[in-house]
């Protein structure tokens, strides 16, 4: 067996092959991109047999270098630059660092270490397209959250009037208002009409003259107005900030969509959406960040710890505490997260289990990772039995309680 160490860098890698006795076969500093990994390759042929395992120890788990080199067949293990650190400790007490010194020493982790460390695998194209997608949909909101949030506080210094209107300020109706009407006067002077038409091209369809009423009187209710000039200023800050969320609403709209589409593609879509709080948006977040390759968890407890949600135990003599998992994929923990939520309307049962909790001191936030928790061992049963979520097999003990 030859093992591996590789420095990835932006513009170079630092490589390091050494043999199971831990003597170093070959060193060498290889450019980013096809003629790097040609020559990682070939570096690989001069030390190893046909045939023979080749272990690759680096530290980002994505990007083309990785996907090239889980695809030639090498067994790929995506250490965590924390755990790198630590074991650098055990080797340097001076704490020197070097790039080809990491290099040589991700290839020793990877000799005395790899059982303890997840290999990665490699994921159909479709799951990895729909992550790309999900990442990029929540990204867009994101932003759209963060636009919205300084227009909210641009108009609570000047145009109060148009927040007693709308709830959310990102609301396509309320960003077509704003744009039409982007000062109090003239706000005060749109007349039902014209708000009914501002409405229409917001999107709305039903109760469109009722909606304009409740809009003309907030607008025209009186309030604290800045002098002429400021509020010109704050007016064009705030259709600048309009005209971004108008075409972010676009861009959510369109990526999901094309998420949609991607999702339904795949063959375990229909197994995701069936589990209460799994719907399109959410369903594709969980896939795309779990991945699909049958392999890449152990049991349902790997999965439930890569979720992020899973309690991990901290004990040391007569002390003992649970706490949150730090380190985790915050995207799938966040997804898993809010399934959890919408699932104490989607399901009896997993309301029930909340209820326990909650019942027994447990805080809102700690019973819902409980729930998140629980969501992502029942996934993991029904990926593994091919079949669609039924509460009588996820929730047995419940079930013959309510029976």
């Amino acid at each position: 067996m030859v093992l591996m160490g590789i420095d990835w860098g932006e513009v170079h890698h630092d490589v390091c092959l050494v043999d199971t006795a831990g003597k170093t076969l070959a060193r060498r500093r290889v450019p980013d991109g096809l003629v790097g990994v040609t020559q990682i390759h070939e570096l690989v042929a001069e030390h190893a047999a046909e045939g023979e395992p080749v272990c690759i120890g680096i530290e980002v788990d994505h990007g083309l270098l990785v996907r090239a080199l889980v695809a030639a067949g090498y067994e790929v293990y995506a250490i965590n630059p924390m755990a790198v650190s630590r074991y650098r400790d055990r080797h340097a007490v001076a704490r020197t660092k070097s790039d080809a010194g990491d290099a040589k020493l991700l290839a020793d982790l990877v000799r005395t270490d790899r059982h303890l460390h997840r290999q990665l695998r490699g994921d159909s194209e479709l799951a990895s397209a729909i992550r790309i997608l999900a990442r990029s949909h929540q990204e867009a909101i994101r932003s759209r959250r963060r636009h919205a949030n300084q227009l909210r506080t641009q108009l609570r210094e000047y145009y109060p009037g148009l927040l007693e209107g709308f709830e959310l300020v990102e609301d396509p109706e309320a960003v077509e208002l704003l744009l039409a009407a982007p000062t109090p006067w003239l706000g005060r002077r749109l007349s039902r009409h014209k708000i009914a038409a501002v409405l229409r091209r917001g999107g709305r369809q039903l109760r469109i003259d009722e909606r304009a009423v409740v809009i003309q009187e907030c607008l025209r209710r009186p309030q604290l107005e800045q002098p002429a000039l400021i509020a010109e200023a704050f007016a064009k800050t705030a259709s600048s900030l309009a005209r971004r969320l108008k075409q972010l609403n676009q861009e959510v709209a369109t990526l999901e969509g094309q998420l949609a589409e991607l999702f339904e593609m795949h063959p375990d879509a229909e197994i995701y959406r069936s589990l209460p709080g799994l719907g399109i948006v959410l369903g594709a977040r969980v896939l795309g960040e779990s991945g699909d390759d049958p392999t890449r968890y152990a049991n349902a407890r790997a999965r439930r710890s890569y979720s992020g949600n899973a309690p991990r135990t901290v004990a040391s003599g007569k002390s003992l505490r649970v706490a949150i998992r730090q380190a985790r994929n915050d995207r799938l923990a966040d997804a898993y997260y809010q399934a959890a939520f919408v699932c104490l309307t989607r399901s009896v049962e997993g309301n029930a289990y909340y209820r326990r909790l909650r019942a027994s001191g447990k805080s809102h936030s700690h019973a819902l990772r409980a729930l998140a928790n629980k969501l992502a061992g029942v996934l993991d049963g029904c990926l593994r039995r091919r079949q669609t979520y039924s509460a009588a097999v996820a929730w047995p003990s419940l079930m013959e309680k309510v029976a």
